[in-house]
């Protein structure tokens, strides 16, 4: 069954240290995506995930003109980001492993999120919704965004580790009758 990513009720965070002793936050606001789910059988769900790398967002234009030029996402050249699960492993009745492929700067590697069941509904209108919360922790070098600058006082302008908090909200998907 086909879920579609409720894009007005969902978001995708990231964090990073900055000079070892803040955390910034941005978001990117525009992607875009599918789950197919059976809520019967979940281990067999798949997600498929594109972000528009170029939309994101840390309340600070030049950061974010810094972020989206060639020292980092160079979306100029890769305007996408994407994530396609490859299994999904069910823990309990409301917790679960997604392992898939992220690939940014045409880089492919694996990331598993954790995620949470956080319900389901319908709506006033009739439609069925699903809330599901993930996170993970990745190392930014590994796909290629290398940029950094070392700091007089030791460390790094900004760390390797990425943390990653996912708010989705999934919208059921009338099936099609056949004829």
């Amino acid at each position: 069954m086909a879920w579609q990513i409720d894009n007005s009720h969902s978001e995708i965070q990231f964090a990073v240290r900055h000079m070892m002793i803040s955390k910034v936050r941005g978001v990117f606001p525009v992607f875009s995506g599918t789950v197919e789910l059976d809520v019967e059988n979940p281990a067999a769900a798949s997600v498929d995930v594109t972000v528009d790398v170029a939309s994101i967002n840390t309340r600070d234009e030049q950061r974010d003109g810094h972020l989206k030029s060639p020292d980092f996402f160079d979306v100029e050249v890769y305007p996408e980001a994407h994530f396609r699960s490859t299994d999904v492993q069910v823990l309990d009745d409301t917790h679960a492993s997604v392992t898939g492929n992220l690939t940014i700067r045409n880089v492919t590697k694996p990331i598993t999120l954790d995620v949470e069941y956080q319900g389901m509904a319908k709506s006033p209108w009739g439609t069925y919704s699903a809330g599901f919360s993930a996170t993970a922790k990745l190392n930014r070098r590994d796909w290629d965004l290398n940029w950094n600058q070392a700091l007089e006082t030791g460390g790094v302008l900004v760390s390797d580790e990425i943390s990653l908090n996912i708010e989705v909200e999934l919208v059921k998907q009338e099936e099609a009758v056949a004829e």
